[in-house]
């Protein structure tokens, strides 16, 4: 009687293992359905509307995708709402030049960036927070840190307090009459600028997983040289809940703020797809890693 059980045993333990390697092929071969639907939708559909003037109505979603819902005060939806320039207008550096496009950028955001070299990559990430922030006259909210670690309230600011920079050392001094006008929170933007960068920003902010992507995180690569990217747009592919989002970046030397194409998939530009399986992001000008992603204080922590 042995044999025959034993046998038997043989037969259970042999199908349990032909099951998983068919289980792992099914759900593989499941992945790939999803994947290819989404590509199949994606594929031959406009992206741009060329009267479209903010982010939300230049840029249209492939087939089978759908923006995310945000609260009408976000960050999120501040970004959406971003003016663009006039479609096919060149990124302007701050001295007036004209940076060509050689397949970087597909529209310019419409956003003053003055005329010094000093609104680069992490500095107009920054611009744009202290700019949401000023906007809703959240004052308090509006800090940065130099590359020293020295912490710039504005709320100091605007009680007439100004920055010394002395070597590596900063300090506050009384020197102006209290106000919060537009010029003043651009004098302080200015003074950020001028002394803190990639490296501050980088850790001032929060890492997020990467598959928690949303709009307003940023990929950052803190250094000498580094460079930033800010998500301003997300949506999202019903049923399969693929997740595709827009990236915006300055660069050196200072210019305007551009959204950027998808050097990855050409079918898909200027969406960029979540995938968790592609540590790399390949952007025109730089490359990131899934874990370079962080974001904003305050912004919701690490949710969708």
């Amino acid at each position: 009687m042995k044999h025959p059980i034993i046998f038997f045993i043989w037969l259970i333990c042999l199908a349990a293992a032909c099951e998983q390697p068919e289980k792992s092929n099914r759900i593989r071969t499941q992945i790939q359905n999803d994947n290819n639907a989404v590509e199949k939708e994606v594929k031959n559909t406009a992206r741009i509307n060329p009267g479209g003037t903010t982010i939300e109505n230049r840029f249209i979603v492939p087939g089978g995708f759908k923006r995310m819902v945000i609260p009408a005060h976000s960050f999120a939806r501040y970004l959406r709402s971003l003016p663009l320039k006039p479609h096919g207008s060149k990124v302007k550096f701050y001295n007036g030049s004209t940076k060509n496009n050689y397949g970087v950028y597909d529209a310019v955001v419409d956003m003053d960036i003055g005329t010094e070299n000093l609104q680069q990559c992490a500095d107009a990430i920054m611009r744009l927070r202290g700019e949401y922030l000023f906007k809703q006259k959240r004052y308090n909210e509006i800090h940065f840190n130099f590359t020293n670690g020295f912490r710039v309230d504005f709320s100091r600011w605007v009680q007439g307090y100004r920055v010394i920079v002395k070597g590596n050392k900063a300090y506050w001094t009384k020197s102006a009459s209290p106000s919060h006008s537009y010029g003043d929170f651009r004098n302080y933007m200015k003074k950020i600028f001028m002394y803190a960068g990639t490296l501050s920003l980088s850790e001032e902010l929060s890492p997020v997983a990467y598959k928690n992507l949303k709009a307003g995180d940023i990929f950052i690569q803190g250094g000498s040289p580094g460079h930033a990217v800010i998500v301003v747009d997300l949506a999202i592919h019903s049923p399969s809940g693929k997740k595709i989002y827009l990236l915006a970046q300055s660069y050196m030397p200072a210019q305007d703020i551009q959204v950027l194409k998808n050097p990855m998939n050409k079918n898909l530009s200027p969406w960029y797809q979540l995938d968790e399986n592609n540590t790399t992001i390949e952007t025109p000008e730089w490359t990131f890693n899934s874990t370079d992603l962080k974001r904003f204080a305050g912004e919701g922590g690490d949710t969708p």
